[in-house]
């Protein structure tokens, strides 16, 4: 009986909402976004984007269609309904009223399904053509995380781009808690992107990246400092690196501040780079300094 009531006043106590919750905002409720829900959705579009790689029964050319038509039906329903909710989230709207919006921008989305096919695909040729381990492409679609991390932010940036909100956050940390990598959906990324491992690496909402390049494992695309307004909240101004075509950044390199690498450059690992770089440059580590002898500290 004690622990009954201990569990009853501890139930009492949790489900009240605190004077901290009020304050940051946080709402509660059934009409919060789903992440079960779109989990989900990012299956059915792995599934759709990549025939038969990702579907739960076998795909033939015979029945290719009618899944695909099928998939996007409920990849529609289930989004259309998770917009509606980050409105009721972010905005405080009522989510029948938003559903006219939730369909509008859902739709829109859908329509740009085609094109983030094509940029995958160049994202799997682009990863496979860059890695002599590679036997074949289908083995990038599978089991790369850069293809995982690259469908969820093609999708994330689509729908960030529609002024969706926090929906492609929660997509963008989706592939975040899955593959390590950590991209913006903000984020600006051409086609033919690559990413080699990717544990670790980091890129931040301002970034922009060209088309052609490859980064490593460890790499910050991220800001060196941030301006305030006059209340002292960060503003949200360009702050992170642009990256030109054809640039290579090796692992656990940090480029920092709203600087830009020039075209066709080469960053070399674990270096720290806060500068704009020409074209045609490359950046490494200092080299080895050559004593005879360690004495006295000399040489460390």
């Amino acid at each position: 009986m004690q622990k009954d009531n201990q569990l009853l006043q501890l139930t009492q106590q949790l489900s009240a909402v605190t004077t901290e919750e009020q304050r940051m905002g946080l709402r509660v409720g059934s009409m919060l976004p789903s992440v079960t829900d779109l989990k989900e959705i990012l299956r059915l579009l792995q599934a759709v984007l990549f025939p038969g790689f990702f579907d739960r029964q076998s795909v033939s050319s015979d029945t290719r269609f009618y899944q695909i038509g099928i998939d996007l039906q409920r990849i529609r329903e289930l989004l259309q309904r998770q917009i509606a909710r980050g409105y009721v989230f972010c905005c405080e709207e009522d989510e029948r009223r938003m559903q006219d919006v939730a369909e509008e921008k859902a739709t829109a989305f859908m329509q740009q399904l085609p094109e983030i096919k094509r940029l995958l695909l160049t994202d799997v040729e682009a990863v496979a053509l860059r890695d002599p381990a590679v036997d074949n492409f289908g083995e990038v679609v599978f089991s790369y995380p850069a293809i995982q991390v690259m469908l969820h932010h093609r999708v994330a940036h689509a729908l960030y781009g529609l002024d969706v909100p926090i929906i492609p956050r929660i997509i963008a940390e989706l592939a975040h808690s899955r593959t390590g990598i950590d991209i913006h959906p903000a984020a600006r990324i051409g086609e033919y992107f690559a990413i080699d491992h990717g544990t670790g690496v980091v890129i931040g909402e301002t970034a922009v990246i060209g088309n052609h390049v490859m980064i490593y494992q460890g790499v910050t695309l991220g800001a060196k400092s941030f301006q305030y307004d006059s209340e002292g909240h960060p503003l949200n101004l360009p702050r992170h690196p642009i990256l030109e075509d054809n640039v290579t950044v090796y692992s656990n390199a940090s480029i920092l501040g709203r600087i830009t690498i020039g075209h066709d450059s080469v960053i070399g690992g674990n270096v720290w780079v806060t500068e704009d770089v020409p074209p045609h440059s490359r950046i490494l580590q200092a080299g080895p300094r050559t004593h005879l002898g360690f004495a006295d500290g000399d040489g460390i």
